[in-house]
């Protein structure tokens, strides 16, 4: 009993024989032969023999010409995902809030926004003078000339933030909180 998978068929008064029972007379009826089908055979084997009696052709190595093998260009097709890759989209990671840290309160950086006009934040260690710029502009509503950036000894980035004249660092200041 192999592991085969036509299954084993037994009726009354006939034999077990694997896929289809066979009648106990044991002959099958003979199969009918047009005289059409005949002629289709003798025309097949007309042509077998025609083949193998001519030469056969072989078909000759391309030259090549160039040491460089290039690529044939095949079709690429444009993909057409049946479903997205992901399930919602991605959100910005790198929002205003986590841009701009902390106000620094330290008397420096009082000093620098009584006289020369200059707010100073902790700000992320990833965020680039233009997202200062613009985390600044959205938070507190203030225009800036430009942000000057160190990174301190401690690792974390500190911006120097100066306000245009239109703006006074001690109000934004006192708004904040800082003051």
């Amino acid at each position: 009993f192999g592991s085969s998978a036509v299954p084993l068929a037994r009726t009354p008064g006939s034999e077990l024989i694997r896929g289809t029972p066979r009648q106990e007379g044991g002959a099958m009826a003979p199969k009918k032969v047009d005289k059409a089908g005949k002629g289709d055979k003798a025309d097949k084997a007309a042509k077998v023999a025609k083949a193998v009696k001519g030469a056969v052709a072989r078909k000759g190595r391309k030259v090549r010409t160039n040491v460089h093998f290039f690529r044939p260009k095949t079709l690429k097709m444009k993909r057409s995902p049946r479903y997205p890759k992901k399930s919602t989209e991605s959100r910005e990671r790198m929002d205003k809030y986590r841009i701009i840290q902390c106000p620094v309160t330290t008397e420096s950086a009082m000093k620098k926004i009584e006289e020369i006009n200059t707010l100073v934040f902790l700000v992320d260690i990833q965020a680039t003078k233009l997202n200062i710029k613009d985390a600044v502009r959205q938070l507190y509503d203030v225009k800036c000339t430009k942000v000057n950036t160190l990174i301190r000894p401690d690792g974390r980035k500190k911006a120097y933030v100066h306000l245009t004249q239109d703006y006074d660092a001690l109000d934004v200041a006192n708004r904040i909180g800082i003051i």
